[in-house]
């Protein structure tokens, strides 16, 4: 949504969010000269507001907005809103950005909207299966900042910080830690990868929100992996950074292991920044890498050793990972400038406005 605020503004629309008055977003919006419009999910004084209450509050934001569209930017956002601006008879779109299962009653909220926009093809086909409206859905695919992600940005700093040789080869991963991101998974290829590579060094950038009991073991696990066994004093959770830009430079290969992945972001930024990438073949992650661009190598997802094998495979081979990262800028330019999804999402909020 950030990334498309200045073009969707130049495109002669007047933008107000809707979101928590504090924090890192509230921040960023108020830094772009956007309005924001306090909206809570829970009630202040602790608590989650019920979903009765959190509709009775947008109905007042949008009574006093005069606004002549409504755009939901998540899956939760879309189903909350969607009896709303029915109610209202206000002009909508709900964006689909994750690939989950919901209730049909959630199906029936979200096909309120006028509009229904899907990160990518899969997320589409997986929605309209359990009854989403097919004629009201498209596939806009996220596009991400080609000059803030670009290549040629290596100069050494993570390697300094991280007190390792600057010979030293460094496999990432960055999400958060969770089941579905598949974050054991990528331990335990890079402990098959330690073993045939002493000089490699793995950076897990991500933190863990989640108190679920699988959650709080893979913490467990990162952690006594980083001091005993094949990873001890190779293996660096590096937790939240600002500097992922930059920080995507200093890698040798990007390992993405995840069970589902509607269109990963942190793909497009990679592919972006020129960097090799391993990843699993779920979701949309095709649509960013068809086969034909040769510019990521795929692997079956729940395959620690195949992730370990392509990832092996490119740390022994420089050119094969200079190939497959121009490979993967190229990609990025041709299909994911974020100027172009921005322009797109301005011409879908016209033909919405335009219906009405």
């Amino acid at each position: 949504m950030l990334s498309t605020l200045a073009t969707v503004r130049q495109a002669g629309l007047t933008v107000q969010v809707a979101a928590p008055p504090n924090g890192p977003l509230a921040d960023e919006l108020a830094s772009a000269g956007i309005d924001v419009v306090p909206f809570r999910t829970d009630r202040g004084e602790g608590g989650r507001s019920s979903q009765d209450e959190l509709r009775d509050r947008l109905r007042e934001i949008i009574g006093q907005s005069d606004a002549d569209l409504l755009h939901a930017n998540s899956l939760a956002m879309s189903r909350l809103s969607g009896p709303v601006v029915a109610d209202c008879n206000l002009p909508s779109i709900g964006h689909l950005r994750d690939i989950m299962r919901v209730s049909h009653q959630a199906m029936a909220d979200l096909n309120c909207h006028r509009r229904l926009l899907a990160v990518s093809e899969a997320t589409r086909q997986y929605h309209v299966a359990a009854g989403l409206d097919e004629t009201k859905t498209d596939v806009l695919h996220n596009g991400v900042d080609l000059d803030r992600f670009r290549p040629g940005r290596r100069d050494g700093y993570l390697h300094r910080e991280l007190q390792v040789s600057a010979e030293s080869l460094l496999v990432g991963a960055i999400g958060q830690v969770t089941l579905r991101k598949g974050v054991d998974l990528w331990l335990e290829a890079a402990r098959h990868t330690a073993q045939r590579f002493p000089a490699a060094h793995f950076v897990l950038v991500g933190e863990r929100h989640s108190d679920k009991a699988e959650v709080l073991a893979i913490e467990a696990s990162l952690h006594l992996a980083s001091s005993e066994g094949e990873l001890s004093g190779r293996l660096h959770w590096l937790k939240r950074r600002d500097d992922v830009a930059r920080l995507l430079g200093e890698l040798d290969v990007l390992v993405h292991a995840t069970r589902q992945e509607p269109l990963g972001r942190v793909l497009l930024e990679a592919a972006a920044s020129g960097i090799p990438i391993v990843a699993t073949e779920v979701g949309g992650t095709r649509e960013i890498f068809p086969t034909a661009s040769e510019a990521a190598i795929l692997v079956p997802p729940d395959d620690a050793e195949a992730l370990a094998e392509a990832t092996c495979g490119l740390l022994a081979d420089r050119p094969r990972r200079q190939q497959l990262g121009n490979a993967a800028r190229r990609r990025a330019e041709e299909a994911f400038d974020v100027e172009r999804a921005a322009r797109c999402l301005v011409r879908h909020y016209q033909e919405v406005l335009s219906e009405s």
